[in-house]
């Protein structure tokens, strides 16, 4: 397996390649509170459409269409969304009953997004079967649920970014794009690491 990742790595694909620069310097910068995240996240998002394409995963496909919608209002936002007038948008979070109703959401996306994929060669006869198509929903609609938590800045993001970091490290690596589980191994490490680091920010409020 190690001889493996080893000849995947000397031959990888550029596209993968940018994507796993891109990809950590987005989160990287998300950690950090930058606003340098959003410009990463777009760049990613771009050279990720052709390697979701290749695989067919058409999840993350259209995840990534929402990503480049979601990475260009979160940038908006951070920059003009401050209602306090400071420099730095505040790190907030959401009372339990917003948090309720978000998971459900997601919960039910999860499944309806699921049933599209695994039809979706029915609907569009010239697409290929999708691969892991409930698997692959997941990841795409707590994906969406966690940038959107970003975009306002709120610490729940780093829950919803753990998990999806854990099962698209074992999805990738069992589709073969062994870059891009290495990346959301490290992705896990970060999530964590941007939980403690947004915990302890003086820009933390704990009331949005």
């Amino acid at each position: 397996m190690i001889q493996e990742i080893v000849n995947y790595a000397l031959g990888i694909d550029l596209y993968e390649l940018l994507g796993l620069i891109f990809g950590l310097l987005a989160v990287w910068y998300l950690i950090k509170e930058s606003i340098l995240t959003w410009p990463a996240g777009i760049l990613y998002v771009l050279v990720s459409f052709v390697v979701f394409w290749q695989i067919k995963l058409y999840g993350d496909l259209l995840l990534h269409v929402i990503f480049l919608a979601l990475n260009i209002y979160g940038w908006y936002f951070w920059i003009y969304g401050n209602k306090n007038n400071s420099d730095t948008l505040p790190i907030t979070v959401y009372g339990w009953y917003q948090n309720l109703i978000i998971l459900a959401l997601s919960i039910l996306g999860i499944f309806g997004f699921g049933l599209f994929l695994s039809n979706i060669h029915l609907i569009w006869p010239h697409i290929p079967e999708a691969a892991l198509p409930y698997w692959d929903s997941t990841t795409s609609i707590l994906s969406v649920t966690g940038i959107w938590l970003m975009t306002k800045k709120k610490l729940e993001n780093w829950y919803y970014w753990f998990v999806v970091d854990v099962l698209a490290c074992g999805i990738y690596f069992y589709k073969g794009i062994y870059f891009y589980s290495i990346l959301y191994g490290v992705y896990i490490v970060m999530a964590v690491m941007g939980y403690l680091a947004w915990k302890k920010s003086p820009n933390l409020q704990l009331k949005s």
